[in-house]
């Protein structure tokens, strides 16, 4: 367990000092360095027309593996989460845009304008493997239950887009394997409610596959089961701090 979440946080600070460098490597650079698996089903997909939902965990180095698509024509929409201050947010939304990804801030119109990305053809692609707003589907994930993004689901719904559940790991020497999984079923089969809420547990289970390839690179630090706010809760009782 010490090693896992030792790698957890050397994987992070990699993530991180890739994202400041890779808008400045070349096209070539990032080819000779990425691979994927399932690429071939995005293609089918996207040659129906009708766009593709990509979602994915905080899992490796995503942002390299947005490049890498925008390079084969595939350029991302996705949505960032509001930072403080402005401008740090305004600086992440940059270096995002110059490597070929289009991050909108979550908002009232946010959702429209990922509908419209789709029905245009494009991709959206949408971590979701936390629930930030706090008004997400409740979903069993890693056997026990917890509250994961609705948004996926219902883009995947309303637009007929298919959802495909991704991640990009990182890999020894620079390198970076991507893993694109099969649409999962989208099919509406009734009224809206149940099937967001099983397309979401579906999600959940395909994350969960995903993170289990190399659970050392999930970058998840905070609290995301109702346990683990419980237990910040009672570690904070029992702090000096808490009872001054």
């Amino acid at each position: 367990m010490d090693g896992l979440v030792t790698g957890a946080f050397v994987s992070y600070a990699r993530y991180w000092v890739e994202s400041a460098r890779v808008g400045a490597l070349r096209s070539d650079q990032i080819e000779s360095t990425f691979s994927i698996d399932g690429f071939e089903r995005l293609r089918v997909e996207m040659a129906r027309g009708s766009g593709v939902v990509v979602v994915l965990p905080h899992v490796g180095s995503w942002e390299y593996g947005g490049r890498w698509l925008a390079q084969q024509g595939y350029p991302m929409t996705t949505v960032g989460e509001l930072l403080e201050p402005p401008e740090l947010f305004e600086w992440f939304t940059s270096q995002r845009e110059a490597l070929g990804l289009t991050v909108l801030p979550p908002g009232p119109g946010t959702t429209v304008r990922l509908l419209d990305t789709l029905r245009e053809g494009r991709v959206v692609g949408l971590l979701a493997d936390r629930d930030l707003a706090g008004n997400g589907v409740e979903v069993e994930f890693f056997g026990e239950n917890t509250t994961l993004p609705a948004g996926p689901a219902l883009l995947a719904l309303r637009s007929g887009a298919p959802l495909m559940p991704c991640a990009i790991y990182q890999r020894p020497h620079g390198l970076y394997h991507a893993v694109l999984q099969p649409p999962l079923d989208s099919t509406r089969s009734g009224r809206m409610r149940p099937d967001v809420h099983r397309l979401t547990q579906d999600m959940a289970h395909a994350l969960e596959e995903l993170i289990r390839l190399a659970p050392e690179q999930w970058h998840l630090f905070q609290p995301n089961w109702p346990s683990d706010r419980d237990s910040v809760v009672r570690l904070g009782e029992r702090s000096p701090r808490a009872s001054t």
